[in-house]
């Protein structure tokens, strides 16, 4: 029983699991803006080298 109260009072797990969430909503939030901007930047050129007649 004292090994399963050590693994509650535990902190150092929660800590890393929280980390790990951050990490994964931060890298969401820039493959989603990437996307975006990619999508955005790529029509800008289209209509950049259609304008040109390229």
């Amino acid at each position: 029983m004292k090994t399963l109260m050590n693994l509650i009072r535990n902190e150092e797990g929660v800590t890393a699991l929280e980390y790990g969430m951050i990490a994964a909503l931060i890298a969401a939030v820039i493959a989603a803006t990437v996307g975006l901007l990619g999508t955005g930047i790529n029509t800008a050129f289209q209509t950049v080298l259609t304008a040109i007649g390229g």
